[in-house]
């Protein structure tokens, strides 16, 4: 039985280990951690490098109990190295990170729930089986039911289980044993609508009982459901702070106007970016007069909106990879 990328978080370091240090490193099974006064996970101007390249640069991020953090950035922005060095799973080239006070060890990572991108379940084991084996390495009562609505898919092989499917164990694993910490990896890619919703109330359950929780997704209804958001760009952050603080007062020009597909074509050909929604477009980053004067003397209605999260997300860090360009 090979060993899925992620699934050592809490325990590749045992092996080797005596029983009785396993037994000092477990606690009872449904209880949380001991109180921390300060921050659950901090990261200080980590930096890391792969040869020349800079992943992650100087980043400063903090979790505290009972927030959701969100960590937002395109691929390749460092999301998910900066969580690898989070977890202690990839060493920092600068920098220092803590996990519950202190630097990250076997301890502190029976006391967090990882959910990595790659799921870091057993595909040749049952989702039961999964469950169980996650309990009996955090101490945890390996005849535990599984959740209700995973009780159908309990005696199927995972590899053989929808995507959506399997993301819905792989969190049900990750918040078994109660952790204090919650870090969560694109949870919600490739889950229905109302698996996602369930799963973001499941997480604002999980803060709500004092927990922190990190976590990365690509979709910005999402992000609005985080008490903060910090966004990377090119393995710096760029950005920080509630979604209203982050949109502050940004505004879009909007065209309205029949004709739309051709004001789309026009806008474009002016070098001005247009996105369709509906049969509105919305051209951030160019104010109305500007927008006026590309589209001539079409019958268009331009006026401004305030800008969404999504629209700031894309111009924060579309300026930055234009600047990395002039650069």
């Amino acid at each position: 039985m090979s060993e899925p990328e992620g699934r050592g978080v809490a325990w590749t370091e045992e092996r080797g280990t005596s029983d009785e240090g396993r037994r000092r490193l477990k606690r009872p099974a449904g209880e949380r951690g001991p109180a921390v006064s300060g921050a659950l996970a901090e990261c200080v101007g980590v930096t890391r490098k792969f040869g020349r390249s800079i992943a992650v640069d100087g980043v400063d991020l903090r979790v505290d109990s009972g927030e959701v953090v969100g960590l937002l950035g395109a691929n390749g922005a460092g999301k998910t190295t900066l969580i690898r060095m989070l977890l202690g799973l990839l060493q920092v080239s600068e920098g220092e990170v803590r996990l519950f006070g202190e630097p990250p060890s076997r301890r502190t990572r029976q006391r967090i729930g990882y959910l990595p991108q790659t799921l870091g379940l057993y595909d040749d084991l049952t989702a039961a089986e999964n469950l169980a084996f996650s309990a009996a390495v955090f101490g945890g009562d390996t005849s535990r039911a599984l959740p209700a609505a995973l009780r159908p898919y309990g005696r199927r092989l995972v590899g053989d289980l929808p995507l959506g499917v399997q993301r819905r164990v792989a969190f049900a694993e990750a918040l078994a044993h109660r952790p204090d910490l919650l870090i969560l990896d694109e949870p919600t890619s490739g889950v229905d609508p109302l698996a996602r919703a369930r799963l973001w109330e499941t997480i604002g359950e999980t803060a709500a009982a004092g927990a922190g929780v990190l976590v990365t997704t690509h979709y910005m209804d999402e992000a609005g459901e985080c008490g903060r958001l910090v966004i990377m760009a090119d393995g710096r952050v760029v950005s920080r702070g509630t979604a209203a603080e982050i949109t502050g007062d940004a505004r879009v020009t909007v065209v309205e106007t029949d004709a739309w597909a051709r004001a789309f074509g026009v806008l474009e050909a002016a070098g001005l970016r247009a996105a369709l929604v509906g049969r509105t477009l919305r051209v951030p980053g160019a104010p109305p007069d500007v927008v006026r004067r590309a589209l001539g003397g079409m019958d268009a209605r331009v006026s401004e909106a305030p800008m969404t999260l999504e629209e700031r997300f894309s111009q924060i860090t579309s300026s930055i990879s234009r600047t990395e360009e002039v650069g």
